[in-house]
């Protein structure tokens, strides 16, 4: 049947419609998807077997380029649509066809990527099916790699960097892109190189955004940790310091770590009358922690953003936003003195917290009076 349509895919996608109600495609997927790919039923290892009639006609067989890649997503995309059922069964063959990825030639490859990047676009299939490319002998043989820039190429032509990035980060891919390349060569600097060099700069930059959040989350991790041991702050900050150093995160980044790691620290009270007192307690305790990374102009500014969030976003803390920034103030760790040239944003935060210490003295002197 496909050998008689030919190579016109409009009357491809017509002939398999029609057919499904003669053949048995739940039963026969996989071998569906094999003739349709690659002209025939694939042995184990991705050899066309020998014993039956091969098309001509199919994915393998066409042009390497993306136009007909579209138009064969197409094909796959109509006949999914029409035979839900065969949804899951597509999927697997994905997979199973990434795992033969050494048994095709190097143009079978790049065709295959292709269509498999515009299908991941598409949402025809899920970002999971990228876990066949981590298998030991097709890392190992720089085969994964060399796929997966096909592959990254045509999904970033049909949507753009953050929707493959969101589609990785709902199967948790959104980490594992190192495994492409063997241990010895798994490091940022290789990633970034091979794949920037091969045109793909946004992902090189996704990836190394993606492994500077993860070096954040261990360090926020281990400061908690560092706190709950009850290490004395001269030790946490000479720790926080070195990590700096080592991974060049700034100054303001690394106030919002200290600041999210001290608030994590502890198990709040669930009575909104006393969380204030709990979190003036804790503060006072850490002020020369966060006061040690709150040198520059910049990083008061994220602590005090960090500090409204957080009151925002935990509404037992929504009464305690005023006391703890002015408690925070007479710490110095937002200080109230603006020298000249620094940023007119320090002297909106400069007139902030001269209003948040006179209303704190004004509610102060209304109790009194009330006393």
């Amino acid at each position: 049947g496909l050998n008689q349509t030919g190579t016109d895919l409009e009357a491809v996608a017509k002939f398999l419609d029609a057919s499904g109600a003669k053949l048995d495609y739940r039963r026969y997927a996989e071998t569906l998807f094999d003739i349709l790919v690659a002209g025939g039923m694939l042995a184990p290892g991705g050899t066309l077997s020998d014993d039956m009639t091969r098309t001509e006609y199919c994915l393998f067989t066409a042009s390497e380029d993306l136009e007909t890649m579209q138009a064969y997503a197409q094909v796959f995309n109509k006949l999914i649509r029409r035979y839900k059922y065969l949804e899951k069964g597509f999927e697997e063959e994905i997979k199973k066809l990434l795992l033969f990825l050494k048994g095709f030639t190097e143009s079978e490859r790049n065709k295959l990527a292709m269509l498999t990047g515009i299908l991941l676009a598409n949402g025809n299939i899920s970002a999971s099916i990228l876990n066949s490319l981590f298998n030991e002998n097709l890392v190992k043989e720089g085969v994964s790699a060399a796929f997966a820039v096909k592959l990254f190429k045509s999904w970033i032509n049909e949507k753009d960097i953050n929707s493959v990035a969101a589609s990785l980060r709902k199967v948790g891919m959104d980490n594992r892109l190192m495994e492409l390349f063997p241990a010895n060569k798994r490091s940022c600097e290789h990633f970034s190189k091979y794949f920037t060099d091969a045109g793909l700069k946004e992902l090189s930059d996704f990836a190394r955004n993606q492994q500077s959040i993860g070096a954040r989350k261990e360090l926020q991790k281990e400061l908690q940790e560092q706190m709950l041991r009850g290490e004395t702050l001269k030790d946490i900050i000479a720790y926080v310091r070195e990590e700096m150093k080592k991974t060049s995160i700034s100054e303001q980044t690394m106030i919002g770590i200290v600041w999210t790691s001290v608030m994590s620290s502890v198990e709040w009270n669930k009575k909104e009358e006393l969380v204030t007192e709990q979190a003036i307690k804790l503060l006072k305790q850490y002020g020369p922690l966060l006061k040690a990374f709150t040198s520059q102009g910049l990083s008061e500014l994220t602590l005090l953003l960090k500090i409204q969030e957080y009151c925002y976003d935990n509404i037992h803390f929504m009464k305690a936003f005023q006391k703890i920034v002015v408690l925070l103030y007479k710490a110095l760790c937002i200080e109230s003195h603006v020298a000249k040239g620094k940023s007119v944003f320090l002297e909106q935060m400069k007139k902030f917290v001269e209003w948040l210490k006179n209303a704190e003295e004004e509610s102060e002197s209304e109790e009194e009076e009330g006393d």
